[in-house]
């Protein structure tokens, strides 16, 4: 099970439910636990967090360019790094052929989907 830190219990439940589509399956004043395709994700309310400055979570995705379509759509803002060569749509295909884009969640957390 995954375990990523939020401040605002709130804030990460909407964009985890809501945004990113993961349905809850538990909620306490502790954590908010979601379904993610299978895969139990714990979002644990915590009283400091420094966002790590590299991709805490990460989901593999059949079609990239219609995750990021949805990201978008959703209201999700793609990061672009100086210095990788993104395309108009935020991705970056890396020299193997494998394809990322990135975002944050409210807390800063870099999250990432990505076609292998």
């Amino acid at each position: 099970m995954p375990f990523v830190a939020t401040r605002n219990a709130a804030l990460a439940k909407t964009f985890y439910g809501e945004k990113l589509g993961l349905r809850l399956v538990e909620d306490s004043p502790w954590a908010s636990v979601f379904d993610a395709n299978g895969t139990m994700l714990r979002v644990t309310t915590v009283r400091e967090l420094k966002p790590a400055e590299y991709t805490v979570l990460g989901w593999e995705v059949p079609d990239i360019h219609e995750a990021v379509r949805s990201l978008r759509a959703a209201g999700i803002e793609l990061k672009r790094y100086p210095g990788m060569e993104q395309d108009e749509h935020g991705v970056w295909t890396a020299p193997g052929g494998a394809q990322v884009a990135w975002f944050e969640d409210p807390d800063g957390n870099v999250l990432s989907v990505s076609r292998h």
